[in-house]
């Protein structure tokens, strides 16, 4: 099966490097997409230039900076059309450990639909967070999870593979959350579509180098989206039920 790693960056020129290296050392077969969004610093030339030495590297250059679901929308889009098997999601910043692809990976050759690096499962954990972040974090997905019956610990997690057969269900152009917003609306597709969701455990690292880009707004939209679907689809639920 052939795979395809989406990389978004935007100013990301401190890590970009050593990601693709660690990648490709530890997913040789598998090939990357560097989605930037007009990185001001040089990102996507050095990615080019990388790729350009050592191959298997295409940079998908965007004018600005439109959010995280933005970016993986076009790598997706441009990974089904190009006919790979597994499209995979992570991190430029290094908080996403590439020595879990394997894992990733061979999840979907064994048949699931979508599997997520998990922080929340037996062997996953994150190294140095505040004791709020976590609360903040576990909470939004114990959330999630009641509101939408995901049945998944970790669906806020950035760093996953899909089964492009599972992938090419979901009407992308209709995905129009950013961050962990984004990450739930998949699984929830994935979920809805009849997919089958394993999580793997990982370590998951704050990043050490460049700013974040994840923000309180992006957490406040994720909340108000699961609300929503939620409740839309219990009404939608019922409203066939009264029409049986």
């Amino acid at each position: 099966m052939r795979p395809l790693v989406v990389l978004p960056t935007y100013n990301e020129v401190e890590n970009i490097l050593e990601v693709l290296q660690k990648v490709r050392d530890a997913a040789p077969d598998a090939e990357i997409l560097v989605v930037d969004d007009g990185s001001p610093d040089g990102t996507a030339g050095m990615a080019e230039g990388w790729g350009h030495q050592h191959g298997g590297v295409s940079v998908l250059r965007r004018t600005k900076k439109s959010g995280l679901g933005s970016a993986y929308r076009a790598g997706f889009t441009e990974g089904l059309k190009e006919g790979f098997d597994i499209l995979i999601e992570m991190d430029s910043d290094l908080s996403h450990d590439p020595a879990a692809l394997p894992s990733l990976i061979h999840a979907v050759e064994d048949g699931a639909s979508l599997a997520i690096g998990s922080r929340y499962v037996p062997g996953g954990h994150i190294p140095n967070w505040k004791w709020h972040r976590k609360f903040l974090s576990r909470g939004g997905n114990v959330y999630a999870g009641l509101v939408l019956g995901l049945g998944v610990r970790d669906a806020t997690a950035g760093y996953r593979a899909y089964a492009a057969d599972a992938l090419s269900k979901i009407e992308l152009d209709t995905i129009k959350a950013d961050g962990y917003g984004f990450q739930i609306e998949m699984a929830y597709e994935i979920k809805k579509n009849g997919g089958r969701i394993v999580e793997i455990p990982i370590s998951f690292t704050d990043r050490v180098r460049g700013e974040s880009k994840m923000s309180g707004k992006i957490v406040v939209e994720a909340l108000v989206l699961v609300t929503w679907w939620g409740l839309r689809d219990r009404v939608l639920r019922r409203g066939k039920r009264i029409a049986r």
